[in-house]
């Protein structure tokens, strides 16, 4: 496939991917109690709303053209943690709420591509095979459990004190700590997130029986 014809499918689903991850941020605290994300305007499945340009356009992209897996993220939805039900598990929910959209988004995307036996050539075939794995890359990305990542906030719910206290510190730098790690653990990084896509893939492979 050409380059440009590539980007171009990269450039849509990462826009229609992460704004539903990041709607499904804002739903879920809202539907917790929490009108945070509505006051400011991200109860919304406009993509501007929700577009952070390093970490869904550049970041993502960059790996699309050099053939790396994709992942990355959206600018962060605000949320009130005291405001939500349940406390920290509320707070958890509303994190994984994204995430969880994004498996779900490959799950269904694979389940379409097998059960109705799209071709492994055309434009069909390569949409359906980027949603599965650019939706994996940020699902598996984002539920990292480092500050200010989703899966951080499941740790927040489980850890003591001062290892919050930790983590709020490293969230204060919040996109700069993510830039530090993708571009000094790239390689790892890079190598995690193909290793855990090829499971899940592997997990799709078996449910389906493909």
């Amino acid at each position: 496939m050409e380059i440009v014809t590539y980007v171009l499918i990269v450039v849509g689903v990462i826009l229609v991917s992460m704004t539903l991850h990041e709607a499904m941020h804002a739903f879920t605290s809202y539907w917790l109690g929490d009108d945070t994300a509505k006051l400011q305007g991200r109860l919304t499945l406009n993509p501007i709303k929700h577009i952070d340009p390093f970490l869904t356009i550049l970041l993502p992209l960059g790996l699309a053209v050099i053939g790396a897996p994709i992942f990355g993220g959206a600018r962060p939805v605000p949320f009130n943690p005291d405001r939500v039900k349940w406390d920290d598990w509320g707070a958890a929910l509303v994190a994984i709420a994204g995430p969880l959209t994004n498996l779900v988004i490959a799950f269904i995307s694979f389940g379409v591509f097998a059960l109705f036996g799209a071709p492994t050539e055309g434009l069909l075939s390569q949409i359906l095979v980027t949603m599965v794995t650019v939706n994996l890359g940020f699902f598996i990305f984002n539920m990292l459990p480092i500050p200010p990542l989703d899966g951080s906030r499941v740790i927040y719910a489980l850890a003591p004190e001062f290892v919050r206290t930790g983590m709020r510190f490293i969230e204060q730098f919040g996109i700069i700590f993510i830039f530090a790690i993708v571009l000094l653990a790239s390689g790892p990084l890079g190598s995690f997130i193909s290793g855990a896509v090829a499971f899940f893939i592997d997990v799709f492979s078996g449910i389906f029986r493909v």
